[in-house]
């Protein structure tokens, strides 16, 4: 699903994600931890035994200074990716959650042990589920819901090639269930493509219903060489396309409009509220001052939260967020055009999801603040002003997951819905004590030598992978630690799944010099926190960099991720960590504690660090290629290197939702990639295609790769373009000559 370019849509064709944590890393480093005058091994297991670690286990989260957690409710009930999730008016009873796929409204108890759902309303029979943005989209209850039977909904039915239905349903039974034959159809809107349907309605205080559309689709889905908003629907009034719309469903037929509609007399269409939107995915109503706050899903750098205006414009596609689009345009029109009320770029994120000004009580010190996510990163923030009342944001929790909408309950509490595992989670105030304060310093952390920080404590277990990830022209080291008697479970797909407690840690030098430590942890509530340390320049120890930033080190612009960046890298659909898989590990180090080289897999086996025993010999598990091993083949070490640097993002269930499928084990052909046009910008390329087999210069992927702009891969955490990268893959796309290799 993406809300427009989303799953990145638009933003992210991305090609490769930088690492933040224990993850793939940089080229020419695979040896780091081996001699080349070291002796054969005369022992099958680099380790005897496994180390004991008595320090090294994920601390607590940090402490924000409004603190606030996730804790999952209902967790008897998991759905289908879920969009939506509301109470009737006036009724705290009931939950009802949208199914975007399955076509379906699911209904249950609001009972904390609560562990069946039913149907409230089937619509399987109608509505379009084969592509990312369409499907059961939004839905709203009549304000004098049951005494007032009706339900309005959004959805998506096939057509040419999809179109937009707002329908009314009635209940027949006092509100326990819809009728699926009562439909009423209120309006329809023809979909240009497969993208950009907005989707949410809901009623304002004023007692009308407000409906939100995207501007149908982006040049990807029409013309690899056409621009963006390819339909001149961000500016044009006489379309229902990229507006708010208004309509009164209590009178007329099949409903009126009110009377002070900006285009009722004329000049556009009669039901448009405001206009100018790109995708507006989520929006709520503030309880208590009646303002319109609306997420509105940008293109490639910008998000957007807008407070809504009657007759407001703002701005796409003349604009991007307060910035001229397209992005290398200087000059624009900017006037009666409204600005974003805040707005992000891509390093935090790639789609807004609009939320809600928390009202509840469970959080004192967040009363009256704006809460909102980003899809692909899962971080929540909250609106804060500063000293002169200019928006802020502030991180308020590491989500680490793919965060589709916000809901609020009758008394105002707030929850989030996790649209790729289908779980519902409640904000709460964060439980913290003095005790389990974030260490500010590497060497407090428990997992270095507090006499010298630069060596890892006594448990932990060094390790390297076969296709380096690239990190800036970066050396690097890398570690695991597991808490006492836990171990790692191995998925079918050879990703490993480390328990609660885990820690993943790498260091990264520059001309020798340690400048940065990065720890990846699964906390004991079963999420992961990417951190940062910043080397002291004399080496004494580390700093924790909380929010990230960018500092001159090695002559280069050296950036240190915050947290919501190391997880727009670390995603779920790669199981979060992306360096220690079973291909990425098969393969020797030398181990300096007992000065063997040995096959890491093998030892790891040996060592009982799998829940299940691996058996056999290295042989018999698949190994990637090192991208700069010349004895490997060119296909080999190009798809490696795709499959480090891009697979974690371009993967079925990857954030990005654009069908390319980057793992090393898809056939080129399946990948999505081959001979295909781009889904975004075409970057200026005639003919242009993501790879172009035996035509590197109408290849966008490879464009993407070497430049370092707006339209970089990756869109974050990387300054510097890999050269021998972009040469492997430029030698790559050459020598193909069809889609069927590999």
């Amino acid at each position: 699903m993406r809300f427009s370019r989303l799953l990145a849509v638009s933003l992210l064709s991305v090609l490769g994600i930088t690492a933040c944590g224990g993850g793939s890393d940089n080229k020419n480093e695979n040896n780091d931890n081996k001699s080349p005058d070291d002796p054969p091994s005369t022992l099958p297991f680099g380790l005897t035994q496994r180390p004991q670690n008595l320090s090294c286990v994920a601390p607590s989260r940090p402490v924000q200074e409004v603190s606030a957690e996730l804790e999952r409710v209902f967790p008897a009930l998991q759905f289908e990716l879920p969009v939506s999730l509301q109470q009737a008016p006036n009724d705290a009873s009931r939950w009802f959650v949208l199914e975007q796929i399955s076509g379906l409204i699911k209904q249950f108890e609001n009972r904390a042990d609560t562990t069946q759902t039913s149907v409230f309303l089937d619509l399987s029979d109608r509505v379009y589920n084969d592509d990312y943005e369409s499907g059961l989209l939004g839905m709203a209850f009549h304000p004098a819901f049951p005494d007032k039977p009706y339900v309005y909904l959004s959805y998506t039915r096939q057509g040419a090639p999809l179109v937009s239905y707002i329908s009314r349903f009635r209940s027949a039974d006092g509100g326990l269930t819809l009728d699926a034959s009562s439909e009423q159809v209120l309006l329809t809107l023809d979909q240009p493509s497969i993208v950009h349907q907005g989707g949410q309605l809901s009623f304002g205080p004023d007692g009308y219903l407000y409906i939100g559309f995207g501007d149908g689709g982006h040049a990807g889905f029409l013309d690899a060489n056409a621009s963006v908003d390819p339909f001149g629907h961000g500016q044009n009034t006489e379309t229902l396309f990229s507006s708010l719309l208004r309509i009164d469903v209590d009178n007329g037929q099949p409903y009126a409009i009110p009377a002070d509609n900006p285009f009722v007399a004329g000049g556009g269409r009669p039901e448009i509220f405001a206009w100018g939107l790109r995708n507006p995915w989520r929006w709520s109503f503030d309880r208590a001052t009646g303002r319109l706050w609306l997420g509105d899903v940008g293109e490639f750098n910008r998000e957007e939260i807008n407070l809504i205006e009657r007759g407001g414009n703002y701005g796409w596609s003349v604009r991007e967020g307060s910035s001229c689009y397209p992005p290398e345009q200087q000059q624009c029109q900017r006037q009666n055009l409204i600005d974003p009320f805040f707005e992000y770029d891509h390093a935090d994120g790639c789609a807004v999801i609009g939320g809600f000004v928390y009202r509840g009580e469970a959080i004192a010190a967040l009363q009256g603040q704006y809460v909102f996510g980003d899809f692909c990163s899962g971080e929540v923030w909250r609106l804060a002003g500063d000293a002169v009342g200019q928006p802020v944001k502030h991180s308020l929790i590491q989500g680490g997951f793919l965060l589709s909408a916000f809901a609020e309950d009758q008394a105002g509490e707030l929850y989030v819905l996790n649209w790729e595992e289908g779980a519902i989670f409640r904000l709460r105030a964060q439980r913290t004590t003095t005790e389990s304060a974030f260490p500010q310093l590497l060497s407090a952390t428990g997992c270095v030598d507090p006499a010298d920080p630069s060596q890892p404590a006594a448990g932990l277990i060094p390790y390297q992978v076969n296709a380096p990830f690239w990190s800036d022209g970066a050396a690097k080291q890398r570690w695991l630690a597991l808490p006492e008697a836990t171990t790692i479970q191995i998925d079918s797909a050879g990703d490993w799944l480390f328990p609660p407690g885990a820690v993943l840690m790498k260091n990264f030098e520059l001309s020798g010099e340690l400048i940065e430590t990065r720890l990846l942890v699964r906390h004991q509530d079963g999420g992961w926190g990417g951190y940062s340390y910043a080397w002291r320049e004399d080496g004494s120890d580390a700093d924790y960099v909380p929010g990230g930033g960018v500092w001159q080190r090695q002559g280069q612009g050296w950036i240190y991720p915050s947290s919501s960046q190391c997880l727009r890298c670390h995603t779920t659909a790669s199981k979060i960590v992306l360096g220690p898989e079973t291909a990425q590990l098969n393969g020797d180090l030398h181990y300096p504690d007992s000065g063997i080289t040995a096959n890491q897999l093998l030892t790891l086996d040996h060592i009982g660090l799998f829940a299940q025993p691996l058996g056999g010999q290295a042989e018999d598990y698949p190994v990637l290629a090192d991208p700069a091993d010349p004895m490997a083949s060119l296909e080999q070490r190009a798809r490696a290197y795709l499959h480090s640097n891009c697979s974690q993002c371009h993967q079925p269930a990857g954030p990005t939702r654009l069908g390319m499928d980057l793992r090393y084990t898809t056939a080129l052909a399946d990948t999505g990639i081959c001979d295909e046009p781009p889904q975004t910008s075409a970057l200026g390329i005639e003919n242009a295609r993501i790879v172009a087999p035996g035509a590197p210069e109408r290849s966008v992927l490879l464009s993407r790769i070497n430049r370092r702009d707006l339209y970089r891969m990756p869109p974050v955490g990387s300054n510097q373009v890999d050269s021998a990268g972009v040469a492997l893959v430029d030698a790559w796309i050459a020598q193909l000559t069809d889609c069927q290799s590999f």
